[in-house]
C-alpha cells in the first residue's frame, strides 16, 4: 500500500469515527427531556438530567420533549348553559410533561398532546358549561354589586344567586381533565376562561335593553335634576326678595336718621340769630322752588304764602 492509499484510508477512518460518535452521543438541555427508542420502541427510563449522554449509533434514537410549563389555547366554541342561552366561550390551559416515557406511548409528541387536549378540556368545557346558569359561569360571588348616585334605586332586577360560581367551574374542568390525562404522562396545571359572550344576535338584543335602560336612567336622573334645580332657583329667590327688603329697610332707616340728623344740624346752625334764620327760610324756599317748578309750571299762590313773599320782593 502505497502512501496515498493510507491517507486516504486514515482520513476515511477518522471520518468514520466521528459519524459514529456524533451518533452516539447526544446533549441534553436543561428545558429538555429525552425519551430514547430503538427501532421505534422505547429503550430504558426517560433522560431528563442535562449532560452529554451516550447512545447505541444508528440504531437508537433520542427524541426530545420540553421540559418546561407549556400552553393550551382553545378555538371559541358556542355552547348552550343550562337555561339554554348561546354563548360563546374561549379558554386556556397551562400544562406540562410529567412522564415522557409513558407521554412518548401514548402521544408520540407533543403536536398529538394538542390535539388529544383539544378534545379532552373542549370536551369538558362544554358538560360544565351545559349544566350551569350563565350567572354561575360569569360570577364568582354573591357580593352586592356596586353601585353610585342610587341606580340600584333605580334598577329592579337584582344579582341572581350563585351556589358554584365560574373560579369553582374551572377548578372542576381542571379536576376532570387531569383525571383523564392521567394515563398520558401530562399534568394540567391551571385552567381558565378567557373570555365569555353571547352570540351575535343575542348580543344585539341585550346591547339594545342595555341602552333603553340606561336611557330610562338617564331619564329618571334628568327629571330629579330639573326639580332640585327649581326648588333651588325658588330658594334662590325667596332669599334675594328677602335680603333685598332688609337691605332696603335698613337704607330707609339710615337715611330717616340721616335726614333727622341734617335737620339738627341746620336747626342748630341757622337758630342762632333772626338772620340767620331767614337765610335758612329763604335757602329752603329756593330749593322747593328747584325742585318742584320749570319754566311750563303754572302756580297759584296765596298772599300768605312764603314763596310768594320772596317773588314779591324780587319783582
Amino acid at each position: 500500500m502505497n502512501k496515498k492509499n493510507k491517507i486516504v484510508l486514515i482520513a476515511a477512518i477518522i471520518i468514520a469515527g466521528i459519524i459514529v460518535l456524533t451518533q452516539s452521543l447526544y446533549v441534553v438541555n436543561e428545558t429538555e427531556q429525552v425519551v430514547v427508542t430503538q427501532f421505534g420502541r422505547p429503550v430504558g427510563k426517560a433522560v431528563t438530567e442535562p449532560g452529554l449522554k451516550l447512545k447505541t449509533p444508528f440504531v437508537q434514537k433520542a427524541n426530545y420533549f420540553e421540559k418546561r410549563y407549556m400552553e393550551w389555547d382553545g378555538d371559541p366554541n358556542q355552547i348552550p348553559t343550562k337555561e339554554k342561552k348561546f354563548i360563546f366561550v374561549d379558554s386556556y390551559a397551562r400544562w406540562h410533561i410529567t412522564d415522557p416515557l409513558q407521554f412518548y406511548k401514548r402521544l408520540t409528541n407533543e403536536r398529538g398532546a394538542q390535539s388529544r387536549l383539544d378534545d379532552i378540556i373542549d370536551g369538558e368545557t362544554r358538560d360544565q358549561v351545559a349544566s350551569h346558569s350563565l350567572e354561575e359561569v360569569v360570577r364568582n360571588t354573591n357580593r352586592q354589586a356596586d353601585t353610585t348616585a342610587k341606580i340600584s334605586d333605580i334598577i329592579e332586577d337584582s344579582l341572581a344567586f350563585i351556589e358554584v360560581g365560574r373560579k369553582r367551574i374551572q377548578n372542576i374542568i381542571q379536576e376532570t381533565v387531569n383525571e383523564e390525562t392521567k394515563d398520558l404522562g401530562i399534568e394540567i396545571l391551571d385552567f381558565r376562561f378567557k373570555r365569555i359572550n353571547y352570540v351575535e344576535d343575542v348580543r344585539e338584543r341585550v346591547y339594545d335593553r342595555m341602552k333603553s335602560e340606561r336611557i330610562r336612567i338617564a331619564d329618571k336622573f334628568r327629571s330629579e335634576g330639573e326639580g332640585e334645580a327649581s326648588r333651588i332657583n325658588g330658594e334662590k329667590e325667596r332669599e334675594l326678595s328677602q335680603i333685598q327688603s332688609v337691605a332696603y329697610k335698613e337704607a330707609e332707616t339710615i337715611k330717616g336718621k340721616a335726614d333727622a340728623e341734617a335737620a339738627r344740624i341746620y336747626a342748630n346752625a341757622y337758630n342762632k340769630s333772626r338772620s340767620s334764620r331767614e337765610l335758612y327760610s329763604f335757602v329752603k324756599s329756593m330749593e322747593t322752588f328747584e325742585n318742584t317748578f320749570d319754566s311750563t309750571t303754572t302756580i297759584i299762590l296765596s298772599t300768605d304764602s312764603e314763596l310768594y313773599k320772596y317773588m314779591k320782593s324780587m319783582e
